[in-house]
């Protein structure tokens, strides 16, 4: 009965003291959180509120422009008879009123090019977000692997334990030797030297990828995760979807698109820019009533080299369109190739490692019938541990070359939908 309450007395305790705060994240909740919540992302929407506001400007029309002159007569000889130096007949006074003239399409080539730069930035934010998430998938397979790494090591390490149990009995019966159970402990203590280095490189992981994710918690990776997504089984299939949705396609025709409302501004602003105004212009006693007109003369100076610069920027998206087309193919064939590759890696391991658990197990249970030597047992171990570590390592790079095909694909956004 005390027993029972002391039980009952454990479980109140751990219940009112919470651990420390634990989230399980899949691969496709981690791209979530990190569009949400990192930081960097974040500082990039500004960028679209920058280009926002430039629409603004661009609807915004000229303001009027209001000029004075005021004249006085300095010398008094000069002054009208009778009169002092602040009377009105000593005095000339002009006033004019006068406003900006938008021609040759000129505000309508503000809003279009200022239009165009907000779906630029939109796309080149499209980009950063792919961008973020290669490096969120990434850092999250680190995470994965290191976690599985610790569960081998952990798998293990407990078995030499327990071994290390039955030998240290064993050899007070004087069944083995001490050399034996030295081998035993020597590498009970190896393993276990491996599995903390394992959980110090687990903390690392989780700490990278908290920042990337933008929280505070403690981050823990969902181990059985398959992340899996339909994708085209060709390479050709592959290349032409690419080249539809990348995002870094869509933003280099949306820089074509911009410096063609470049071009066009530019050529807008090589037109004059008339001004129109009225003019009340009282001179001495009498009244004067007018209009005013303002245009400059284009003889020098006619925008050449703002146009000519537009051209070339266009030239050079275009070519940059180009290039980038060009780089897609190739990082997709790269891709693709990796990830037949590594996939049939992982299909060969499958079958080593049934092969070295049935050794494992049949050398274990022949060993502690004496049926053989202690070298016979370890030498197992560490086969299978070996095994079981390079398959998992094959495996993060499956998973890797998979990431990478999402990527380069542009696939990648969808994880995070």
């Amino acid at each position: 009965m005390r027993l029972h309450l002391i039980f009952i007395a454990f479980l109140f305790f751990i219940g009112g003291h919470p651990g420390k705060s634990q989230e399980v994240y899949s691969l496709r909740k981690a791209l979530r959180t990190a569009r949400v919540n990192n930081p960097v992302l974040k500082a990039e929407q500004f960028n679209i509120r920058i280009a926002q506001a430039d629409i603004v400007t661009a609807h915004l029309r000229p303001n009027f422009e209001l000029t004075n002159e005021s004249l006085q007569l300095m010398n008094p000889s000069h002054f009208e008879d009778n009169t002092r130096w602040y009377s009105g007949y000593n005095r000339e006074t002009f006033w004019q009123l006068s406003k900006p003239l938008q021609v040759a399409g000129l505000r309508k080539h503000k809003i279009e090019t200022a239009r165009r730069n907000v779906r630029l930035a939109e796309k080149e934010y499209s980009e950063n977000e792919r961008n973020l998430f290669l490096d969120v998938a990434g850092k999250w397979l680190e995470v994965w692997a290191a976690q599985k790494q610790m569960d081998i090591l952990l798998y293990a390490k407990n078995n030499i334990d327990s071994l290390l149990q039955i030998d240290q009995r064993r050899f007070h019966s004087q069944v083995i030797t001490q050399t034996d159970l030295y081998r035993t402990e020597l590498l009970a203590r190896q393993y276990e030297l491996q599995h903390r280095t394992a959980l110090q490189e687990i903390d690392n992981r989780q700490k990278e990828l908290r920042f990337l994710l933008g929280g505070t918690g403690e981050v823990v990776v969902d181990t059985s995760d398959q992340f899996l997504l339909d994708i085209p089984e060709t390479l050709d299939s592959l290349i032409r979807q690419s080249l539809q949705y990348r995002s870094d396609i869509e933003a280099a025709k949306s820089m074509i698109e911009v410096s063609e409302s470049e071009m066009k501004l530019q050529k807008s602003l090589s037109y004059p820019q008339p001004e129109l105004g009225l003019v009340w212009n009282p001179q001495g006693t009498l009244p004067f009533f007018g209009i005013s007109f303002t245009v400059d003369l284009p003889v020098f100076d006619r925008n050449q080299g703002e146009i000519q610069k537009s051209a070339i920027l266009r030239d050079q998206a275009e070519y940059y369109l180009y290039a980038v087309q060009k780089q897609i193919e190739t990082e997709i064939s790269v891709a693709f190739s990796s990830y037949q590759y590594h996939q049939e890696n992982i299909e060969e391991y499958q079958a080593l490692l049934q092969q070295s658990q049935m050794i494992l197990d049949n050398v274990r249970r022949t060993y502690l019938m004496g049926g053989t030597t202690m070298i016979d047992f370890l030498e197992a171990q560490r086969s299978w541990l070996e095994i079981q570590q390079q398959y998992y390592e094959a495996m993060e790079q499956y998973r890797i070359s998979y990431i990478e095909l999402l990527y380069a694909s542009g696939l990648i956004n969808q994880l995070a939908l």
